[in-house]
């Protein structure tokens, strides 16, 4: 049986100066890409400068901020799945990433999340742990398979350049992206999800 491809929205969710995190979630898109059963639109957060300060329930932004949630709800809303990029900062993932899922919900809902983490020894453990709680809150489904890198500070610096192991820890979070995906994505389109 064939299906239309999943499309998989790569989230970078860093925006520190020198970060790392370009680099990782353009690899990763990249191993997406090779697969005839996705396609890829990378979304990095530096290009959605939404402010800390959230409007009050059932308030608009103001108009320069809706455009930028707007842009950002649309590539997200067209997402069957998300694979989310994070480092660990301070045993955490960064602000920057909070603020996007914050700004957003229905996007989230009945979908998958892949996480793709980076940081020291702990390889980011502890920011795609914090991660799958707040996922469940929005309702998405953080899969059990995941990319952990671990010291990667010498790595990438080109696009093929991952750590021993990376591909084919990739290649398991995909498969296991896929399926929940597709099977999500038929229960969405038989029932829409009510939140």
């Amino acid at each position: 049986m064939t299906s239309q491809p999943l499309s998989v929205a790569v989230i970078i969710g860093s925006a520190r100066g020198g970060r790392l995190g370009d680099k990782v979630g353009h690899w990763f898109a990249k191993q997406a890409q090779a697969r005839d059963d996705m396609t890829v639109d990378v979304i990095d957060v530096l290009e959605h400068p939404l402010p800390v300060a959230l409007p009050a329930m059932n308030e608009e932004p103001a108009d320069h901020v809706r455009t930028v949630k707007d842009a950002l709800s649309a590539r997200l809303t067209a997402a069957d799945a998300f694979i989310v990029v994070t480092p660990e900062y301070n045993h955490s993932y960064p602000a920057s990433l909070k603020n996007v899922i914050d700004w957003h919900l229905r996007e989230w809902a009945a979908k998958p999340v892949g996480l793709v983490s980076y940081g020291g020894m702990g390889g980011g453990l502890r920011a795609a742990e914090h991660l799958r709680q707040v996922f469940a809150e929005v309702h998405a489904m953080t899969v059990r398979e995941m990319v952990s890198l671990h010291n990667p500070w010498g790595s990438f610096t080109h696009a093929d350049d991952a750590p021993e192991g990376a591909d084919a820890a990739a290649k398991k979070l995909l498969d296991q992206v896929a399926w929940w995906g597709r099977a999500l994505r038929t229960a969405r389109d038989e029932q829409p999800y009510a939140l």
